[in-house]
């Protein structure tokens, strides 16, 4: 579903409409950086492992899986030969040893295991800037929250399994979803519809706006709440969510003489847009509400959403002042 009409107002804030455009990396979660140099903080004997080894083999070398060559964490398996695989490959192969094509079973090495969790690991983003080391266990609970881990795409209007960093994120949205783009910190939306009465489960991302150095996403779309058709605008910050409690930004809607008024934090796109708006987190219309804004004989929806985004510092006694916007 789509609206008929989608006008965006620029604002006289002074600012031009157009980003730079960057040269951009793409970085995806899915490929895997090079295998990292690891220290061990413990000393073992590696002939407790079942292998016949070279002395002159490293650790980083009996760690390395042999189909996918990444290095092995526990659950770590082995075939009756010794010949060792790591748990995701295994499934890979259909059950059957890469090296000398015998069964697998389910054998563990856990000689290579406790090697395996007395090292110490770099983060897997570590290629994306990332300085921490970690043991095992701490390594995998670290990457669930690394500042430095890849963003999803925003882009709410279809899945999209693009990730990346802010800047790649952005060029993605501007040319593969034709997102618009505008610089300043406030904005002027008309929405048009039609037949309002035909609301389905339907998202759009309008537009991304670029104020304070950063980028925030504005959504406005249609669902069923509660079996009751609305209407939802809110904005994301693209960043993480420490950053995103920096700002605050507010959403205005009305006609015939009311109004609505949402003021809030914006959610870091590291929250689902699904979450951000099962959460109810932004300016909530009902479509009798919609209707009525919008005037005349409530067959076509014509909403005006204006708002803006300001920047907090805060004070010596802890409150928070609204800053001029910093854009050039």
């Amino acid at each position: 579903m789509e609206f008929d009409n989608i006008e965006c107002v620029s604002t006289s804030d002074g600012l031009d409409d157009e980003i730079p455009h960057h040269n951009l990396h793409h970085h995806n979660h899915q490929n895997n950086p090079p295998n990292p140099q690891f220290s061990s903080s413990k000393t073992h004997n590696v002939n407790v492992v079942p292998l016949a080894i070279n002395p002159t083999t490293s650790v980083h070398e009996l760690l390395e899986c042999p189909v996918c060559t990444n290095s092995m964490y526990p659950p770590i398996h082995q075939c009756h030969n010794g010949h060792t695989i790591c748990s995701t490959c295994k499934a890979r192969v259909h059950n059957r040893c890469p090296t000398c094509r015998q069964e697998l079973g389910d054998i563990r090495c856990l000689a290579l295991e406790k090697v395996a969790e007395s090292l110490e690991f770099p983060c897997k983003y570590f290629s994306l800037g990332c300085p921490g080391i970690f043991q095992y266990y701490n390594k995998l609970k670290h990457e669930a929250i690394c500042n430095f881990r890849p963003y999803c795409c925003p882009y709410a209007g279809s899945e999209c399994s693009v990730v990346g960093d802010i800047p790649y994120l952005v060029s993605h949205l501007r040319d593969d979803h034709k997102v618009d783009m505008h610089s300043g910190y406030t904005f002027n939306h008309r929405y048009v519809k039609s037949n309002p009465r035909e609301v389905e489960n339907a998202t759009w991302m309008l537009t991304v706006f670029n104020c304070y150095g950063q980028y925030f996403c504005l959504h406005f779309e249609a669902f069923q709440l509660s079996m009751a058709p609305v209407y939802m605008a809110f904005l994301r910050f693209m960043g993480d969510e420490n950053d995103a409690r920096n700002y605050r930004y507010s959403l205005e809607v009305g006609g015939n003489g009311r109004k609505l008024i949402w003021e809030g934090t914006p959610r870091s796109i590291r929250d689902g847009h699904r979450k951000v708006r099962d959460s109810h987190d932004g300016l909530i219309i009902q479509r009798n509400m919609a209707l009525f804004f919008s005037g005349g004989d409530k067959k076509e929806l014509k909403l005006r959403v204006t708002g803006r985004i300001w920047k907090e510092q805060p004070n010596t006694d802890g409150s928070n002042v609204c800053i001029p916007n910093l854009c050039s």
